[in-house]
């Protein structure tokens, strides 16, 4: 059996390009480059990447806030898989420490490895490890860069305040 055609796009935001990549059976990885690249035109995009593409689109808009994809990732542990499925329940303008996720996991002792397992997500900002921060409320490891981390969290901060955005 042939290995699915992995599609890529690019995507400008106000933290730099995105990359997007996936396939027939879903999106496999986003991250932030640090370099400049093109945008890929909606036109050009490949049909498996176009939603996801809007939907991040619409969050830099501060039109969504919850993203609804179908992923396809092929790489990742069991425990990893459980860590990335545990980031979707850190709300929009929400943020957990790593020992909060340990704890919802079942391990407490685990922390490193789910902050560990954080650093290996493929699908930053979508499952939101940004909002992962240390247990006495510091910034940590962000595989895009700690000023983007904080960028985000200060970009997501007014719906925990209230907002009606």
């Amino acid at each position: 059996m042939a290995a699915a055609s992995i599609a890529q796009a690019y995507l400008y935001s106000p933290l730099g390009t995105i990359a997007l990549q996936g396939t027939e059976a879903g999106l496999t990885a986003l991250q932030f480059l640090d370099e400049l690249r093109p945008e890929t035109p909606v036109s050009a995009l490949p049909e498996c990447l176009w939603e996801a593409h809007r939907q991040v689109a619409a969050y830099f808009n501060r039109e969504l806030r919850d993203f609804q994809l179908v992923y396809a990732v092929p790489q990742g542990t069991e425990f990893q898989r459980r860590v990335w499925t545990a980031l979707s329940g850190v709300g929009f303008g929400r943020t957990a420490s790593y020992l909060d996720l340990a704890r919802q996991l079942g391990n407490p002792g685990a922390v490193r490895a789910v902050g560990a397992a954080n650093g290996q997500n493929p699908l930053g900002l979508v499952w939101p490890c940004h909002r992962i921060i240390g247990a006495n409320g510091q910034l940590t490891g962000y595989a895009g860069g700690l000023w983007r981390k904080k960028w985000l969290l200060e970009f997501e901060q007014p719906a925990a305040q209230g907002s009606l955005w």
